[in-house]
């Protein structure tokens, strides 16, 4: 498994560093961009609890592992985390490798704090290992719902491909909005795009969600609905956050804009945020997205943990319940919330924003749980 430089300074060999395993999409497959932004976070913040002291007077080292969005790899990036000896095991952005590392982390009783997937059932059965930032699907995918009802679109089909995070997905979206008298319909999106126009068409649908990859199918079915008079009113969304990153708008331009999608920020940052968002932008050459402060606070949980509780794994894992961190986006607690297998910050703050048509640049928040 070929694995970058650590990021946060030299290798230790000699024991005296706290290892933190980190697992990052940053190859394709993996959402390459979303893999940069977290560990931007995470090194950022490695390097901050390192200039404070480290934990106890040794620093905080970031063994990074690259996922490329396979969950077998990310499997064995945690078997050969944890017999590097790391305390934790941080990160990962793709829900299906988040669940398969959570599920590694478990048998083997390492701690990991997952950073930014949302799937409801990282683990099939409780357990006390595993903690997660981001919220979980079923609930930012009803906010999402709520705004689809409050915007007046309740004929809603999804363009989908397999996979377990696309349907439960549609399962949320379906559970919600049929008592409310909407519908959802499931169109394959594997056919060509102009025949995914013409399904949209006959079924009178009043949007379309994107619960497919990105660019690929994404871009290409976005071109050819924009591109269709039929379709001219339809409201195309993205609730997984594709329209968050640069490349989004880099390929589409005026065309990506206006797709409303989930973000995990409070309307306004505080003073902590806006210091590491600050610092986020100087690293990356552009807005930090959201998943980038995911990195940091993080990090930021871990390292209170670690000085609080030591380095010993069943500590750390004894620990999420104790947690009292001040994040960059409000302070953060873990809870048993229903339903979720592990421990949740329930919750992170929830916008539905797109890109504005305007000034494709700029983010308009349309709707906030």
């Amino acid at each position: 498994m070929n694995t970058p430089p650590s990021p946060s300074g030299a290798e230790h060999t000699d024991g005296s560093s706290v290892r933190l395993g980190a697992l990052v999409p940053l190859t394709r497959p993996g959402w390459v961009e979303a893999g940069r932004h977290l560990l931007a976070g995470l090194d950022l913040a490695v390097r901050e609890v390192n200039d404070a002291g480290g934990i106890d007077d040794r620093p905080l080292e970031l063994v990074v592992r690259d996922t490329a969005a396979d969950p077998e790899r990310a499997a064995a990036a945690v078997d050969e985390l944890a017999h590097l000896g790391v305390a934790a095991v941080v990160g990962e952005y793709h829900s299906v490798v988040a669940r398969a590392a959570a599920a590694r982390a478990d048998a083997l009783g390492v701690p990991f704090l997952c950073s930014s997937a949302v799937l409801d059932t990282l683990t099939e059965e409780p357990t006390e290992w595993v903690a997660r930032l981001a919220p979980a699907q079923s609930y930012g995918w009803r906010i999402y719902a709520d705004f689809l009802l409050r915007a007046g679109r309740r004929r809603i089909a999804v363009a989908t491909q397999p996979s377990v995070y696309w349907a439960s997905g549609t399962r949320v979206l379906r559970d919600h909005l049929a008592p409310r008298g909407g519908t959802v319909l499931e169109l394959d999106a594997t056919p060509t795009p102009e025949a995914l126009c013409d399904a949209l068409v006959d079924h009178g649908a009043t949007a379309l969600l994107l619960l497919v990859g990105h660019p690929e199918p994404a871009v290409p079915i976005v071109r050819a609905v924009r591109g269709d008079r039929r379709l001219a009113d339809i409201l195309i969304g993205a609730p997984a956050g594709q329209p968050e990153f640069a490349e989004w708008a880099a390929a589409l331009g005026e065309d990506g804009a206006g797709i409303p999608f989930l973000r995990y920020l409070p309307e306004r940052l505080g003073p902590l945020g806006e210091r590491v968002g600050k610092e986020l932008r100087e690293r990356l050459g552009e807005a930090p997205s959201f998943v980038a402060f995911e990195g940091w606070d993080t990090v930021a949980v871990v390292a209170a943990v670690l000085r609080s509780h030591g380095t010993d794994r069943a500590a750390i894992a004894e620990a999420w319940p104790c947690v009292a961190v001040e994040g960059t986006r409000r302070p953060i607690q873990f809870f048993r919330a229903p339903g979720i297998s592990v421990w949740q910050w329930a919750w992170t703050p929830i916008q539905v924003v797109d890109r504005d048509p305007a000034e494709p640049d700029r983010f308009r928040i349309l709707h906030a749980g």
